[in-house]
């Protein structure tokens, strides 16, 4: 078993308090991990404007040869980890274990962090819209004859983690070539990841005392968004529902994503079945960039039918096959909660689980101490169905018909939207729709992303902020 200390910005840190962790199909011991009290969060962050002042004094252009390293041994390198030494399979073996996502998509959303770590330039360019890098060596540049100037909005970032993929960590990776001291509170089940990358940081020269992975229980997690100046944390609209009017806090939750046909496409859907299917089904269907709802004005019960009969050949497969579809769900007892919320809104009526029709078995599937949830396509009547505006942890989509001079006043917030139309008039609405965040015209899937285009919230503009700055030369001593 793999013993996993705290990291107290230069410090490691066992404690008696351990959070143990176990293998999701065995139940096996796979790892301890010590945990820290709100006390000793507190005393750590009294400590940050010496780890910013270290930071700062690092020109930027080691700081970025520091990523390049760290990228490399992010993938290829033995890692410190706990009492042990883990390289990337072996990583992506243990993060599978105690997550129960299947090891194929571990090793792809890991990836994604390396992508981050190796194109840092490209990603901070992005996050910044072409600021020149040395602006973090001096405060301010010059663009275009114009001068800009930025100061920081905090002297630590917090980012508190969730278990359900590793790709969510890149968002938060970049923070160090902003120059800001970070703090990590791992999800339970995933302390994998941030360990792996923050030893990745040191092994490449980051200081220790700029990095900080306290992993805590919830009124821990409470601390640190209160007390950071600035942080982000994931989590449902219950779970996040606290701080969604604290600007300190940047909150990555229920996605709502879709697609969104015009009356043009409608009709030609089946062309864009494989789209549907990886907007819907990809990763497990996890993540808020998954859809989790097709608006059409035409041809609703076609489209739930074609991609029921796709989904209805998903079945489990054993966690280390490369094959694997969909994920296990390691507390069974999560996977039944979501299963009877699915069935308890079929019960108002103008809703039809068209994959239950296609398959002819439940979806919820249990073996052994874990269960699974099939991908479920619900046919509603109705945008004002309770099924037709909801997102679960497993491939889930509702599809509703409705006229395209609707759809975008009554869909509702969505994260991303991909809009298959050639209609300009809708498509140019569909630019000017506010609460859409991430938009895609074309036959983009829904988690497609570009790491230098943000699509919930921008890390740069989170830790700093423009201001008004001239400089004029002395003349004389005095």
């Amino acid at each position: 078993m793999i013993r996993i200390p705290a990291l107290r910005f230069g410090k490691e840190y066992t404690s008696l308090d351990k959070a143990q962790l176990v293998h999701h199909v065995t139940g096996e011991p796979v790892a301890e991990v010590s945990q820290v009290t709100g006390s000793q969060i507190a005393r750590d962050l009294g400590q940050m404007d010496r780890a910013r002042q270290i930071l700062s004094e690092i020109p930027m252009a080691d700081i970025l040869g520091m990523y390049k390293k760290a990228a490399d041994y992010f993938a290829n390198a033995k890692l410190p980890c706990g009492d042990t030494e883990l390289d990337f399979d072996g990583y992506v073996r243990n993060l599978s274990a105690t997550t129960g996502s299947p090891m194929v998509f571990c090793r792809r959303n890991a990836l994604k962090v390396h992508y981050v770590l190796e194109n840092i330039e490209e990603v901070i360019g992005g996050l910044t819209r072409g600021l020149d890098p040395e602006f973090f060596d001096k405060g301010f540049t010059t663009r275009g004859g114009r001068m800009q100037a930025f100061f920081p909005t905090t002297n630590v970032f917090g980012a508190v983690l969730p278990s359900n993929s590793p790709g969510v960590h890149s968002l938060w990776v970049p923070t160090i070539a902003f120059k800001m001291p970070l703090l990590l509170k791992p999800g339970r089940e995933e302390p994998w990841t941030p360990f792996r990358v923050l030893q990745s940081f040191i092994k490449a020269g980051v200081p220790p005392q700029v990095l900080g992975f306290l992993p805590s229980d919830h009124s821990g997690a409470n601390d640190i968004l209160r007390l950071c100046g600035r942080s982000m944390a994931f989590g449902d609209d219950r779970t996040m529902a606290p701080y969604r009017n604290d600007h300190r806090v940047e909150i990555h939750g229920t996605g709502y994503s879709k697609i969104i046909f015009g009356e043009d496409k409608a009709p030609s859907w089946d062309r864009y079945l494989d789209m549907l299917v990886e907007s819907i089904a990809a990763n497990g269907g996890r993540a808020c960039v998954n859809a989790s709802a097709v608006w059409t004005p035409s041809h609703a019960d076609a489209m739930a039918m074609g991609i029921a009969k796709r989904f209805a050949v998903m079945k489990p497969r054993p966690w280390d096959d490369p094959n694997c579809e969909i994920s296990a769900f390691a507390k069974p007892e999560v996977a039944e909660a979501i299963n009877n919320m699915v069935d308890e809104g079929l019960k108002t009526p103008g809703a039809r689980d068209v994959t239950l029709e296609v398959r002819g078995t439940p979806r919820l599937v249990k073996e052994g101490r874990i269960a699974y949830l099939l991908p479920t396509v619900i046919r509603c009547d109705s945008p004002e169905h309770p099924l037709a505006n909801k997102e679960f942890l497993f491939p889930y989509a509702s599809v509703i018909e409705c006229p395209q001079d609707d759809i975008l006043h009554r869909m509702g917030y969505t994260l991303a939207g991909t809009v298959l139309s050639d209609d300009k008039a809708f498509v140019s609405s569909a630019m000017a729709c506010s609460h859409v965040e991430r938009l895609n015209v074309g036959p983009l899937p829904t988690n497609r992303l570009t790491w230098d285009q943000p699509h919930e919230g921008n890390l740069f503009t989170h830790l700093y902020k423009q201001r008004a700055f001239s400089q004029a030369a002395f003349n004389g001593s005095k």
